[in-house]
């Protein structure tokens, strides 16, 4: 599957890039991949990913070589992680840590955004620093005070400077002034289980901050990028920011396209498995997501993936136990899983390859500077792809995976296709969902400017 959608042909691959595609005899002493009655598609790129991030006393399950290794098998061939700058930190020492967790360890390809805590330098200047080192997009919280989230000051300042120079501001979407309240109300009448987190996060304080977003967009004339986009009246706000004519983007994630709230009334332990900022919703807002996917009011699926184990679930962010629902470490996982899953409504009828293939690889790689490199099957491009099987069947329990964890969000479904070929550059990197060769294969990218899906 090429930019001209889905058509029989052979790709020839010379050393790290696609020399031809189209109807070409293997040269001699060639390596022929027998692709027949697959789909070969661009690596996809996953826009959104936590490895060996701190929470507390606890660490995200997936470092650069687990979670790359688990993104490999799964068909995603670059990942953009978040370095941050933690308040008395500069943003040199930020993305100096996190190169550092990196570097000769992952199995795929790799880049980061920056996450702001603090101006401590005039915005024009920060942004032009990590420019100069690759990195063109920047997040920022609208919630977590004290610790992460900055003022609608921050983020409109943040805004003028990256548009000026095509660099992308990605936001979490959460009214903090509601959730604080809410917080305080739940467990001021001792409201402690998981589902009060859900509760404590609803879909209007979502919707309210993608639309207070949508203004500070509007007025700094910059593009604007939603983070883990969970509910329908947050998508309403994004629909109407981009009608009228703003340059205003978002992405969804696998868990609010197939989990609900639901999950929360299960035992305690296993409810906290499953909270996440923003929390899962109602089932009726699946419809409405996947409705926004095939519509392009969303741009891009990418994971969130920010998995911790069983036990660091259960022990808290104190690592002793949670009280209370503000104490359980928030995030789930995906990396692995994402590529199939988004192509379960392939099968079904209810989304397009090429709209497939476009959420997965090809705008996450426009919007955030990767492409033409990156994200699409092309003379020229790096050759990462993804030789899909859609033939098939993988449970996704955890003994199938290779995310570093014990239990599986999804364990209760089957996927129908899985690849059976990646490359990274050229390199084979997972063979029939199981990893090929060593990590270290994966470097560091770097980006340019902001383009459009």
């Amino acid at each position: 599957m090429g930019p001209d959608g889905a058509r029989p042909a052979d790709v020839l691959i010379s050393g790290e890039h696609v020399e031809a595609i189209g109807d070409l005899d293997p040269p001699p002493g060639a390596q022929v991949i027998d692709a027949r009655r697959m789909l070969v598609i661009p690596g996809a790129v996953d826009a959104h990913t936590h490895l060996d991030m701190n929470v507390g006393a606890v660490r995200s399950a997936d470092d650069f070589v687990t979670g790359t290794t688990a993104a490999a098998c799964g068909g995603t061939t670059t990942v953009v992680d978040f370095a941050t700058a933690y308040r008395g930190e500069t943003v040199a020492q930020g993305l100096a840590k996190w190169h550092s967790k990196a570097e000769g360890r992952a199995l795929v390809d790799y880049s980061f955004h920056m996450t702001i805590t603090e101006l401590t330098r005039p915005a024009e200047d920060i942004v032009a620093e990590m420019a100069e080192q690759g990195i063109t997009s920047f997040k920022l919280y609208m919630t977590y005070p004290g610790r992460l989230m900055v003022s609608d000051e921050v983020i409109s300042e943040m805004l003028r400077a990256a548009g000026r120079v095509g660099s992308l501001v990605c936001l979490h979407c959460e009214d903090d002034a509601v959730v604080s309240s809410r917080r305080a109300q739940a467990l001021e009448r001792r409201f402690t289980e998981p589902r009060w987190h859900a509760w404590s996060r609803p879909p209007s304080a979502e919707a309210d901050a993608v639309a207070r977003a949508a203004r500070m967009a509007e007025e700094a004339e910059a593009a604007c990028y939603v983070v883990h986009l969970s509910s329908a009246p947050a998508l309403a706000e994004v629909r109407a920011a981009r009608e009228r004519g703003l340059n205003f983007y978002a992405e969804t994630c696998p868990q609010y396209l197939y989990l609900s709230a639901e999950r929360y009334e299960e035992a305690p332990q296993e409810a906290a498995r499953y909270v996440c900022a923003p929390p899962l919703r109602d089932g009726w807002h699946q419809e409405e997501l996947w409705e926004g996917l095939r519509a392009g009011h969303l741009q891009v699926v990418s994971t969130d993936h920010c998995p911790f184990t069983a036990a660091d679930k259960s022990g808290g962010l104190s690592g002793g136990g949670w009280k209370d629902f503000t104490e359980i470490p928030g995030g789930m996982p995906g990396l692995e899983t994402r590529l199939a899953l988004i192509y379960q409504r392939v099968t079904d009828g209810d989304m397009t390859p090429e709209q497939w293939v476009e959420s997965c690889c090809t705008a996450p790689a426009k919007l955030f500077g990767l492409h033409p490199r990156k994200g699409e099957l092309t003379v020229g491009a790096d050759a990462d792809i993804v030789v899909f099987d859609p033939s098939s069947e993988r449970p996704l329990v955890p003994e199938r995976l290779h995310m570093n964890l014990d239990y599986s969000p999804y364990a209760h479904l089957v996927m129908r296709g899985w690849p059976s070929h990646v490359l990274v550059r050229g390199h084979l990197v997972a063979r029939d969902g199981e990893p090929v060769g060593d990590a270290g294969w994966g470097k560091f990218i770097a980006r340019g400017p902001s383009g459009t899906p």
